[in-house]
């Protein structure tokens, strides 16, 4: 081989293969293909947009290569958390499981881009080590990453490999730990700094009733406690969203309140038996880890809601002696005639603002069931508005008017019985008529719910759209980056991401909105309706090489898809629509 042909350099090296794929292959030939299509199709979208390169993809192997060992890892990380996600709906017996090595080392590099040498031959080592879906690494990676990535290490000792002359050091990285920590940690991020007022965060409750079913209703405790200090004004309050990331884990207080930036932390749990509950909260100092008070309530199942408001006024009081009572009691929620009504909702709740076709369908079944308990309960006709503005703007649902209608029903049902005080229904009638193009009803009634309630990181969000909506792209981001202070682990804020990404694509600054739009992919792959904008920006860069694959993933989710489509659900000046569906039709969309 001619020396002149080939360059050295340091590298992150891939090498994945399936396990059992003999086995899959003579089991059934046709179906082993298909899956092992679509897993090639995951390697090279998650490859390519951690900044590497697919050498390879023979057989059942993938061998790539990256510019970094934190993209190498973070790739492998999002392949295996997709790949597991597709195998949940395969039985057992015929899932297609990888296994991933990561080395850090020399390669030599031809021109046409094959790579050898003892990287290579590391990376295939390290990979046979690797458990079926699992992902080991070199020590080489173990080192540059273990301040970087959130993910944990288990060594699994040295490993001789063929013409190496010194054993290699192999970690297993623990996909089960390491998988929500993309979204719950900020690694080498610096600590986030104080509000200058009283900052807390409600972690959820533990459910200590024996019935599993009960979990949402210690969830619900939770939410109506930090709606209910999130509108005092005088107070800075994480969101829900961010808090329920540490749902069943053990926590460090003090790292709680660095990753968050606040001063006080609030835990709990619920037990409840027969019609007996009982509620037991201790509040705590985050700087020093010190606990200010805790506090335990017992009453019926019928008293929830008074129980709920006595300890709402104790933190309170506690953050803050003289807040008065009566700002509590214009905090307060208009309550459910009917338990079942409530429950239901709660049930909803979790699933509402994942902004995904199948757990939209889900919330508005549970949602429906409690608006048939309680026709006049505000909250259920609320968050079934905001899921039928859903099936509108990101084209879950085929008649997008019907979806709108449906969306204005329940939303302006929640005000007209909930009165117009409530920030969270304030804010899905925003929402609403944003998508109805009734932007300045939407600007009025948005501001009204940031200011009941300014620590609302949706609300926030949901004005930046309208700025998004109005061609004012600077104004939006910076109202991004306001929701995401509010809600700094929060899993909606791959939305937030698609905020800022369409602003960069609003303002014409198209590489940029591509790297966010795919930063927002990998947070939360199952939002397919985002390959509509990857497309569009795609072609706006110029980077016609890359609008293939994209519109290949487009078209595998929505195949009937057309940019008029795309202009029917979408609410950008008509300027800006225009340029979007152009570039979506010379991306090869029909009209």
């Amino acid at each position: 081989m001619n020396d002149s042909t080939l360059k050295q350099r340091l590298a992150a090296i891939l090498a994945a293969d399936v396990a059992g794929y003999s086995r899959l292959m003579s089991a059934d030939e046709r179906a082993t293909v298909a899956a092992l299509d679509q897993a090639r199709a995951v390697f090279r979208r998650w490859i390519e947009s951690n900044q590497g390169r697919v050498v390879d993809m023979a057989g059942d192997s993938v061998l790539a290569v990256f510019e970094t060992a934190g993209g190498a890892v973070s790739a492998s990380l999002a392949i295996q958390n997709e790949l597991s996600q597709v195998c949940a709906a395969v039985p057992e017996e015929h899932r297609m499981r990888f296994r991933i090595g990561v080395h850090l080392g020399d390669v030599m590099e031809k021109l046409d881009g094959t790579i050898y040498g003892d990287g290579v031959n590391i990376a295939a080592r390290l990979e046979s080590l690797a458990e079926p879906g699992g992902i080991t690494v070199s020590e080489a990676v173990q080192v540059s990453q273990r301040n970087r990535q959130p993910v944990a290490y288990d060594d699994q000792g040295e490993h001789a490999v063929k013409n190496i002359p010194h054993p290699v050091r192999a970690f297993r990285i623990r996909a089960q730990d390491a998988l929500p920590a993309l979204a719950s940690a900020r690694p080498g991020a610096p600590p986030l700094a104080l509000p200058d007022k009283p900052s807390i965060v409600v972690l959820p409750f533990d459910n200590m009733s024996k019935d599993p079913e009960q979990e949402f209703f210690a969830d619900g405790v939770v939410e109506a406690i930090t709606a209910t200090l999130s509108r005092i004004r005088s107070f800075f309050v994480i969101a829900r969203n961010s808090a329920f990331l540490y749902k069943g884990k053990a926590v460090d207080v003090q790292q709680v309140g660095r990753d968050l930036g606040v001063r006080y932390l609030l835990e709990g749990s619920v037990q409840k038996a027969g019609n007996r509950l009982r509620i037991t909260v201790q509040l705590i100092d985050t700087t020093n880890g010190a606990h200010v008070w805790a506090d335990r309530v017992d009453g019926s199942l019928e008293d929830v809601f008074d129980l709920q408001d006595r300890i709402t006024e104790r933190v309170a009081g506690a953050l803050q002696p003289s807040i008065r009572l009566a700002e509590i009691e214009r905090a307060r929620r208009k309550r459910p005639q009917e338990l079942g009504a409530y429950d239901y909702t709660m049930r909803a709740m979790p699933h509402v603002w994942l902004l995904e076709k199948e757990a939209c369908a889900k919330a508005l079944g549970l949602l429906q069931k409690a608006i048939e308990i309680d026709p006049d309960y505000p909250l259920a006709h609320s968050l079934a508005g905001w899921c039928h503005a859903q099936r509108s703007v990101y084209n879950f649902a085929d008649d997008v008017v019907a979806a709108r209608r449906d969306a204005q029903h329940h939303a302006e049902k929640a005000v007209e019985v909930g009165g117009g005080d409530d920030p969270l229904i304030l804010a899905v009638l925003g929402a609403v008529h944003t998508i109805l193009s009734n932007k300045g009803s939407a600007r009025l009634l948005l501001e009204r719910a940031v200011a009941l309630d300014p620590n609302s990181a949706w609300g926030w969000s949901r004005l930046a759209w309208i700025e998004n909506y109005s061609d004012r792209p600077d104004r939006a981001i910076e109202l991004f980056e306001r929701a995401l202070r509010l809600s700094p682990l929060d899993p909606m804020n791959f939305n937030n991401y698609v905020g800022i990404a369409s602003a960069h694509e609003i303002a014409g600054r198209y590489d940029e909105a591509v790297s966010q739009y795919r930063r927002a992919l990998q947070e939360r792959p199952q939002a397919t309706w985002l390959y509509r904008h990857t497309v569009s920006s795609l072609v706006g860069a110029g980077r016609m090489d890359e609008v293939g694959a994209e519109m290949a993933r487009l078209l595998a989710v929505y195949p009937d898809y057309t940019a008029s489509k795309f202009i029917k659900a979408m609410v950008f000046t008509p300027a800006t629509l225009e340029r979007i569906a152009a570039n979506l039709r010379k991306a090869g969309l029909p009209d």
